[in-house]
């Protein structure tokens, strides 16, 4: 029986010819990734047990990125902590304040991960890595710190639903557009502990940029993990970056899948997740007139030079609306510096939005843009629940990076093409 890519990967890590949908296995790690609120959990447990070593110090990574720079005296506890440990294991691939970025927006742009890889993150959408052809997948704390003492964990093998992309996007249509319409296509339990696979003559027409941003998403089909082929793409990315020589997987011509999903790209409208799952999908015609009182771009999910450019795009020699507040977060410190070269970050200044250092901020209600009770937010972030975002009488609605600014500038949502007719 023919295997999948995820179940290419997984069987090379357990050391067996071949693994099956179900299959329990013990497989080898290639980097276990925490942040500053999963990893004091996980350093608890490793002390509690007993440890007195890692696996391996350049395996494993520590971002602090979800409430840093602190938002208060826990939040600086907790950073403390993590900021310990890794000094006293001399961790690697540690990045503190100044340094770091959003983790799943940092491990790739820094080589860190790279195709072929067996990863596990103490965060659910550490499932982004799969974007450059590897096996990602999110974790609890516990199973982070067995990760860091034994460099090995245990999985479940994921059967796998195939995606198959077709045609090419059309402009202010971006790889979350594609996302959104797949998870309100199959429901935020459609791909339940199975692998999004995505195939096809399209993805090669997606950046990576795209890519990224569609593996951060699959957990919100509820998938295990989601994956791209290694391709040009993949390949161009990764020069001068990856640090280890990537590992080249591709699926079986037989290879067993659950259910194939087929996606035109050229068909694609924007796309928008009203309240309160990522599932209650409308394309940008079927919205009406919703106003909102704040827009965030940024976050794992759309933080990175591509999103950047696109708001950058329609905000130039505009105004964010009078009632909205505009924040915009980079998300890593080399993405800041490039919007500050290309002089995107001019343009989001004068048009009255806040350009944030890397943080994941508002995506989770940490701080830098809460929202209270009845306020409603476009947001580039990927989840949408109640009280994700602060109140649980406020809303989120889940957007494009060129929605979310087009919608900062009208403050209602708004299809960006509207601006240039």
């Amino acid at each position: 029986m023919g295997m999948t890519m995820t179940q290419k990967i997984l069987a090379a890590h357990a050391g067996l010819e071949s693994v099956e949908a179900g299959q329990l296995i013990q497989a080898k790690l290639d980097m276990v990734l925490g942040n500053d609120i999963t990893s004091p959990v996980a350093i608890n447990e490793f002390e509690k047990c007993g440890a007195c070593s890692v696996f391996d110090k350049s395996r494993i990574a520590l971002v602090l990125d979800h409430f840093t720079p602190n938002k208060d005296i826990k939040a600086a506890e907790q950073c403390r902590q993590t900021r310990n440990f890794a000094q006293k294991y001399q961790i690697e691939n540690f990045f503190d304040v100044g340094r770091m970025g959003i983790e799943h927006a940092l491990l790739p742009e820094q080589g860190i991960v790279v195709p072929g890889d067996c990863i596990i993150g103490a965060d659910s959408h550490t499932c982004t890595y799969g974007a450059l052809g590897a096996f990602s997948t999110g974790v609890g704390s516990t199973d982070m710190a067995a990760g860091m003492i034994a460099g090995e964990t245990w999985f479940k093998v994921p059967s796998a639903i195939q995606v198959k992309l077709t045609g090419k996007l059309p402009k202010w249509v971006s790889g979350k557009d594609v996302i959104l319409h797949l998870i309100g296509t199959i429901g935020v339990d459609g791909a339940l502990y199975k692998s999004l696979e995505f195939t096809g003559e399209g993805v090669a027409s997606l950046s990576m940029d795209d890519r990224l941003c569609i593996a951060n998403m699959a957990i919100e089909a509820g998938a295990k993990n989601g994956i791209f082929p290694v391709d040009q793409v993949t390949l161009e990315y990764g020069k001068g970056r990856f640090r280890r020589e990537p590992v080249i997987y591709t699926a079986d011509p037989d290879a067993v899948y659950d259910s194939v999903v087929e996606i035109c790209l050229d068909t694609l409208r924007p796309t928008v997740a009203f309240p309160h799952l990522p599932e209650n999908t409308r394309t940008i015609d079927q919205v009406g007139q919703v106003e909102v009182d704040q827009a965030v771009i940024g976050s794992c999910t759309n933080g990175r030079m591509e999103d950047l450019r696109a708001a950058a795009e329609i905000l130039k020699g505009r105004k964010v609306a009078s009632h909205v507040r505009c924040i915009i977060i980079p998300g890593t410190q080399n993405i800041y510096l490039q919007a500050i070269r290309e002089g995107l970050a001019e343009i989001f200044v004068e048009a009255g939005a806040v350009f944030s250092t890397p943080t994941c901020g508002p995506c989770l209600g940490g701080h830098m843009g809460v929202l209270g009770k009845g306020e409603r937010a476009i947001s580039t972030t990927n989840r949408n629940f109640v009280g994700r975002m602060g109140h649980v009488e406020s809303e989120v609605y889940l957007a494009s990076p060129a929605v979310a600014a087009a919608s900062a500038v009208t403050g209602y949502i708004t299809d960006p093409a509207c601006l240039f007719e």
